[in-house]
């Protein structure tokens, strides 16, 4: 049975608990336990959140886990001695060994992401990659797996890296019945940016807001100025200086960079052609993708797609 130890500190971020109902939901799925999961802290006893109500946990000791997770809190603390033995001593004995979100600080403190590929919380990355220069910080990856060891960015996150262990341990359609449960996606993929187009472009009205959900949907389409102008029910000329002054863009580039993001999904997921996710995100060909990514971000597609592999 893979057995899970989630290690908190005083002061954990009651977020990153989240991940820990990916094994519940797998073993729901799968009919039996699968997973058994325990929370372990140096002394045991109750450790308080960041919310300032405590959880009851168990000491660890020399019955080392199959995977040892370390939450998250929200600053950007190393743990103490205690916490650094002890994960230290756990990645000679877990098979896998993982950090949620600012976890990320824990491990590279213990030397375990020393010349590793590890991600973790946008705002702290660039951080940890000074406090640590041997760490290979990725800064805008959901999350990260170098050999056994596997971080996530923010809190949210962790849910992803969750659902990406349990498929690693019971395949993709575990993983799959796990994340319905959840009401979530399956997963985002680890290769995928820790930023939505959506959330960046953060428009204030409804009808603007209205139109780039209907892009989305439709990136198949031409998605000409008039067709958004409709969705939002204002007339070509409305819809154009409406749309730039609340997110800063024109249609067309809004549009662009949604297919770009859709594209990087698919690219991830490594189930389509090149020629396949340039029709399916509405670039029509090849060298018209490869345009784009070249102009948003300096390298061709397949540059992007062997990084990530």
């Amino acid at each position: 049975m893979p057995s899970i130890a989630y290690v908190v500190c005083d002061g954990f971020q009651v977020m990153s608990m989240a991940a820990l109902t990916a094994f519940e939901m797998a073993n729901a799925a799968l009919g039996r336990k699968a997973y058994e999961v325990r929370v372990v802290s140096e002394h045991g006893g109750p450790v308080r959140n960041t919310l300032g109500f405590t959880i009851d946990t168990r000491p660890w000791g020399e019955d080392f886990a199959d995977t040892t997770i370390t939450g998250g809190s929200f600053e950007t603390r190393t743990g103490t001695p205690g916490v650094i033995r002890y994960l230290q001593d756990a990645s000679c004995h877990s098979r896998r060994i993982a950090g949620i979100c600012t976890g990320a600080y824990m491990l590279a403190e213990a030397g375990l992401l020393d010349g590793r590929r590890a991600s973790t919380h946008w705002a702290h990355a660039r951080a940890l990659q000074a406090q640590y220069p041997k760490v290979q910080v990725q800064s805008d990856r959901i999350f990260v797996q170098d050999g056994p060891v596997w971080t996530s960015a923010g809190m949210s996150a962790g849910i992803d890296l969750a659902l990406a262990l349990v498929e690693d341990d019971f395949g993709q359609q575990i993983a799959k019945q796990a994340a319905r449960s959840m009401v979530v996606y399956l997963r985002r993929p680890g290769g995928q940016s820790q930023f939505s187009t959506l959330l960046e472009l953060e428009p204030k009205s409804d009808r603007i807001r209205r139109a780039l959900i209907h892009a989305k949907e439709n990136l198949r389409d031409a998605l000409s100025v008039e067709e958004l102008a409709d969705s939002a029910s204002l007339s070509p000329r409305q819809f154009s200086r409406l749309f730039r002054e609340e997110t800063g863009q024109s249609p067309a580039k809004a549009v662009e960079h949604l297919r770009l993001e859709a594209a990087r999904m698919m690219m991830d997921e490594g189930r389509r052609t090149m020629d396949e996710v340039a029709r399916e995100t509405g670039f029509a060909d090849r060298e018209r993708m490869r345009r784009a990514f070249i102009r948003t971000f300096g390298q061709p597609p397949a540059a992007i797609r062997r990084a990530v592999v």
